[in-house]
């Protein structure tokens, strides 16, 4: 049995019917068409799913999008503001640490809430706060200085 819900995803308001066990990342995907987010591991080990629901960063494979009813939700695609990059977006780009761009949104949205928790973080704070977030391309040094860069403001 379907069960309607309601919820502000990327600021704009959505209210759909979904099966109970459909997981998050599926809705956003499926129903909302928001690819950003990618679908890795479906086990939480990967965060390439990384979303923000009420301003805390999520791994979306862990959560059913009926308890996401009546919350707020913000993807990857959220993130820019008026053509302009989020801050963590850009340096991103500038310290090449997008490789394959798989893992990337999850990587961002993780180090938006890392940032926001701690703006001037060590090295080894943003390694311990991205472990949640796996990469298969790099050897996590260009995604660091990312956000070390972000951090700084660069």
């Amino acid at each position: 049995m379907n069960r309607k819900i309601t919820l502000t995803v990327n600021g704009q308001s959505y209210t759909q019917e979904v099966e109970p066990r459909t997981l998050l990342i599926h809705f956003l995907r499926e129903n909302l068409n928001l690819t950003g987010a990618h679908i890795g591991c479906e086990t939480s080990l990967c965060g390439a799913c990384t979303v923000e629901v009420d301003g805390k960063a999520i791994k979306s494979c862990t959560m059913f999008a009926v308890q996401a009813d009546g919350r707020s939700v913000t993807t990857v695609e959220g993130l820019a503001r008026n053509g302009e990059l989020h801050r963590v977006q850009q340096a991103f780009w500038d310290e090449h640490g997008l490789q394959c761009g798989f893992c990337t949104p999850g990587m961002l949205m993780t180090s938006k809430q890392l940032l926001e928790r701690n703006p001037n973080p060590s090295e080894e704070e943003i390694r311990h706060g991205l472990e949640g977030n796996l990469c298969r391309c790099t050897g996590y040094q260009h995604i660091v200085n990312a956000v070390k860069a972000a951090a700084a403001g660069k």
